[in-house]
């Protein structure tokens, strides 16, 4: 077990060692069948793996973006959360994106509003509802997602809607966090206007549901995050639900949904059922 944690916490931090294999390891194999490197666009990192559950039939469909500072990240690693929503009947898009410094913001934002049109023009190829597609992400990731939701120009630029959006999931995302207090997140958004970089600052009125969750123990990026980005919404009277998860910090919100960490949070049967009742 102590090797496994260790393993995980090299994963998801920004170490270099990847030794994703050992937690994939640990993660059921039956259940579902995964459609691996599918191209969305023409670069090599646009290419995303689809999670269809077995006997899925015009299932809803998550589109998940990982953290990773928008400096590193693969698909490759998230077999783990792949296999979890795919548990509660969810067809699940895990997208690569192009990252810093081939690109700087917003050009990954863009990559996302490209996968989420293809999933849209493509998913019912693989039994998902295209009338029934979510966004997610975790840290920077969840920035993608919420940046999509909140300023609609991407989706529109892509050839997409956000009408199209059934309703967003953040996890432990940046939506406010101006200044920019490291150097290394400040170059990657050096190429707009710092107010122009913040999701925030887009949510101007109503907008698809949305599920804000949170570890009150993350020191990485700060619960403080989802409560103004909460407050906006609330002031806006756009649905929004929250939850924050005591003794549980920016790793262990999104190592909660993992088959062998799930009595950590229930994070991923507080998802399950913002997807059901947005379905409603």
């Amino acid at each position: 077990m102590k090797l496994l944690i260790c393993a995980i916490v090299c994963v998801f931090s920004l170490s270099a060692c990847s030794t994703a294999s050992i937690l994939n390891a640990t993660i059921p194999s039956s259940g579902y069948a995964v459609h691996k490197d599918i191209a969305y666009d023409k670069d090599p990192r646009q290419k995303l793996d689809i999670y269809v559950p077995d006997h899925a039939k015009n299932a809803p469909v998550i589109v998940f973006f990982y953290g990773g500072s928008w400096r590193m990240g693969s698909k490759d690693d998230y077999l783990f959360l792949g296999q979890a929503f795919a548990s509660k009947g969810f067809i699940t898009v895990i997208a690569d994106y192009r990252l810093y410094p081939q690109v700087h913001f917003p050009q990954f934002v863009e990559d996302g509003a490209s996968a989420f049109h293809w999933v849209h023009q493509h998913i019912a190829s693989y039994h998902g509802n295209k009338n029934a597609v979510f966004l997610a992400g975790h840290s920077a990731g969840g920035f993608i997602a919420m940046m999509l939701t909140a300023d609609t120009h991407y989706l529109k630029q892509a050839g997409a809607n956000i009408s199209w959006v059934k309703g967003t999931i953040g996890i432990a995302g940046p939506y406010d966090f101006l200044p920019f207090t490291d150097p290394k997140i400040a170059a990657v958004f050096s190429n707009t206007k710092d107010a122009d970089t913040q999701p925030i600052n887009y949510m101007n009125g109503i907008r698809p549901p949305i599920f804000l969750a949170t570890g009150e123990d993350d020191t990485d990026v700060k619960p403080s995050n989802t409560i103004r980005l909460t407050t906006r919404l609330k002031q806006l009277n756009s649905p929004v639900e929250t939850h924050f998860y005591p003794d549980t910090g920016h790793i262990g919100i999104i190592l909660s949904l993992a088959h062998r960490f799930r009595h950590k949070s229930p994070l991923l049967d507080d998802i399950a059922r913002f997807v059901e009742a947005s379905l409603e």
